[in-house]
C-alpha cells in the first residue's frame, strides 16, 4: 500500500471509531431472503452460475514441484487434473480421456512423464496433445489433433493456482483487479505451503463463509480469543468489483497481537516486504466466491468453503509461510496437523451447525444485515448478478441498492470527511 492509501485507512478507522450511526449516504439494507440459505432452486443457481464462471483456488505450485507432477482437483463437482509443465508452468484439464471418458488418472497425485489412460492406453502430452492410439490401423482417417484433451482455464497469482470453467471469464488479473496490487507485498510467489486440511462441517456454507466476513459477532462468539485481540469499533470495510471485500481491523493496545499476526510455535521468518498495515492491524480479504484470509508478515492463511448440499459444506484450510527451513513448516488453523480445528475456528463453525438448524424451522424469514455486515450485502448482489437476476425467483432475488459508489476506489466515508475539514 502506497502512503495516501495508509493515510486515508487511518482516517477511516477514526471515523469508525466516532460514528454513532452508519454513515448518512449509506443505504438501508433490505432482508436478505431466507430461502438463499435453504431453498434448492437458489442452490441449484448457484451450482449452475457462481461455480461454473468464477475463479476457483484449486492447488499451490508446492503442490506439483517438477515437470510431470499432477494433481487431482475435484472439490468443485468437477474432475480436473492440475500437472506441472517442462518448462514450470501448470495446465489444467478435465480428468477425462477422449476415447471413451474414463479418467486419465485415480490417483489423488502423483508424477507422469506422459498422461496414459488406463482403459485403451491413449496417450497425451502434459500440454493435453494426443500423442499415441493403440491400435490406430482400425480407425479410418483418426485426425489425432482434434482429440486433445479438453482445457480448463488455469492462471496463477504467484504460487496460487486457479482455475475457471468458463472459457469468457475475464483473466485472473482482472478479477482480481485492487486486491492483485495489495497482495504484491506479501511475495505470494516465494512463500510455502505448510498445511492444508479439509474438515466437513453441517451447515451451508455461506453460513460458515460469513462467519468470517464481518466483526459484528467478535464480542459474543469470540469474547476470550479473537475479542481481546481486536478493536472491532475501528474495523474499516472495503468493497471491491466482483463481489471481493477487504477487512482492516486495528489490534487493541491493551490485548495480545491479533490473530492473523501470530503463528503457533517457534518465532518465524517474516515477509520483510509486508506494509505497516498488515503488521499492526489485521489485514484480511475475502474472494468472491468462497475464499477469506488475514495476511501478515508471518503468514498467508486461506479458508475456503465449498457447497456438499444445501446444509453441508467442506471446509478447507491452508497455512502458507514464508520458507521455514528444514523441519515442518506452521499451521495456523489446525491443532497436531490436521486432528482438529484450532479453538478460534471451533468456535465458529460449531455454533454454524445450530444456525443452520435454526435456519431449518419456520422461525427463519430473512436476514436484516446492518453497516458492519456490508460485505455480505455486497456478495449477495454479486452473486444475482452472475447468476442473471431475471433466473432468480423473485422471493430468492435480493435488492440492488449498494451502487459503484461504494466500491473501492469510490467511499463516501473519506467524501464525508473531507467536506467536514473543508467546512471547519
Amino acid at each position: 500500500m502506497d502512503r495516501l492509501e495508509i493515510d486515508n485507512l487511518r482516517r477511516l478507522m477514526a471515523y469508525e471509531k466516532a460514528r454513532t450511526a452508519p454513515p448518512a449516504a449509506f443505504p438501508d439494507l433490505p432482508q436478505i431472503p431466507a430461502g438463499r440459505y435453504t431453498d434448492p432452486r437458489y442452490f441449484e443457481l448457484e451450482q449452475k452460475h457462481i461455480w461454473k464462471k468464477s475463479w476457483l483456488l484449486a492447488g499451490h505450485l508446492d503442490e506439483l514441484p517438477e515437470a510431470g507432477s499432477f494433481r487431482l482437483w475435484e472439490t468443485a463437482g468437477q474432475p480436473v487434473l492440475l500437472v506441472r509443465t517442462r518448462e514450470g508452468g501448470v495446465n489444467a484439464f478435465y480428468n477425462t480421456c477422449r476415447h471413451r471418458g474414463a479418467p486419465l488418472v485415480t490417483e489423488t497425485s502423483g508424477r507422469r512423464p506422459l498422461l496414459t489412460c488406463k482403459y485403451h492406453g491413449w496417450t497425451y502430452s502434459h500440454e493435453g496433445d494426443l500423442l499415441a492410439v493403440p491400435g490406430e490401423e482400425d480407425y479410418r482417417d483418426l485426425d489425432k489433433s482434434c482429440l486433445s484433451l479438453i482445457a480448463v482455464r488455469c492462471e496463477m497469482f504467484g504460487k496460487l493456482i486457479f482455475v475457471n470453467f468458463d472459457d469468457n471469464a475475464p483473466t485472473l488479473l482482472d478479477w482480481l483487479g485492487p486486491v492483485a496490487d495489495d497482495w504484491r507485498e506479501f511475495q505470494f510467489d516465494k512463500c510455502r505451503l505448510s498445511a492444508r486440511h479439509v474438515f466437513d462441517l453441517n451447515c451451508n456454507w455461506k453460513v460458515a463463509m460469513e462467519a468470517n466476513m464481518e466483526v459484528y459477532h467478535i464480542r459474543n462468539i469470540h469474547p476470550t480469543s479473537v475479542g481481546l485481540m481486536i478493536d472491532d469499533r475501528q474495523n474499516v470495510n472495503t468493497l471491491f468489483e466482483h463481489g471481493h471485500g477487504r477487512m482492516i481491523c486495528p489490534s487493541r493496545q491493551d490485548g495480545p497481537p491479533a490473530l492473523a499476526l501470530t503463528v503457533p510455535g517457534p518465532p518465524r521468518k517474516q515477509i520483510e516486504t509486508v506494509g505497516e498495515i498488515a503488521r499492526t492491524c489485521t489485514q484480511s480479504y475475502n474472494l468472491f466466491p468462497n475464499f477469506v484470509a488475514p495476511l501478515s508478515q508471518y503468514a498467508l492463511p486461506p479458508l475456503m468453503f465449498w457447497p456438499n448440499g444445501i446444509d453441508k459444506c467442506r471446509f478447507e484450510t491452508w497455512t502458507i509461510a514464508p520458507d521455514w527451513g528444514d523441519g515442518a513448516g506452521p499451521d495456523l488453523w489446525t491443532v497436531n496437523d490436521g486432528e482438529r480445528l484450532c479453538d478460534v475456528l471451533l468456535e465458529d463453525t460449531e455454533f454454524g451447525v445450530w444456525i443452520q438448524k435454526s435456519m431449518n424451522s419456520g422461525g427463519f424469514r430473512g436476514v436484516p444485515l446492518s453497516y458492519q455486515e456490508a460485505r455480505i450485502y455486497h456478495w449477495n448482489q454479486t452473486a444475482d448478478r452472475m447468476i442473471g437476476v431475471d433466473n432468480i425467483p423473485a422471493e430468492l432475488r435480493v435488492q440492488q441498492v449498494m451502487g459503484p459508489e461504494w466500491v473501492y476506489p469510490s467511499d463516501p466515508r473519506l467524501e464525508e470527511l473531507d467536506q467536514a475539514m473543508a467546512a471547519e
